[in-house]
């Protein structure tokens, strides 16, 4: 791991800032290595910093925090999220299938066609006619 990307935990909160030898230098304790393994699972499960600061302290504050603060139920709500990308990804993809079963090659003249399967959405008038 770069010297920056440490430096930028360490601003965000999410590092300890450590102690310094004599001449200035960084001496970071043994946890720091873990704190880093666990930082760089979580950004690869899809949590952004913010999120994995969050976890972070619920795990450093978990005697009394309250049971929803804790990895179990962000996991569960960032499954959620990631269920809802796959949705929307499998959506595109089954309209860009179709797009290029088509031979869609305009989209302006596929707009204009009724026989195009891009999901163009309709445009209403204020007296609700379509355009």
């Amino acid at each position: 791991m770069n010297i920056q990307t440490l430096r930028y935990y360490e601003r965000r909160g999410l590092l300890a800032e450590p102690a310094r030898s004599l001449g200035g230098h960084r001496m970071y304790p043994a946890e720091a290595v873990t704190t880093l393994r666990v930082i760089k699972a979580a950004q690869r499960l899809g949590f952004t910093l913010e999120e994995v600061a969050d976890l972070l302290d619920a795990g450093r504050h978990r005697h009394g925090a309250a049971a929803d603060s804790g990895l179990q139920s962000r996991a569960r709500a960032k499954l959620e999220e990631i269920e809802a990308r796959i949705s929307d990804l499998n959506t595109i993809r089954t309209a860009l299938h179709g797009a290029l079963d088509a031979g869609c090659d305009d989209l302006v003249a596929c707009a204009a066609s009724s026989c195009c399967p891009l999901p163009f959405a309709e445009l209403a008038d204020p007296d609700g006619e379509r355009r």
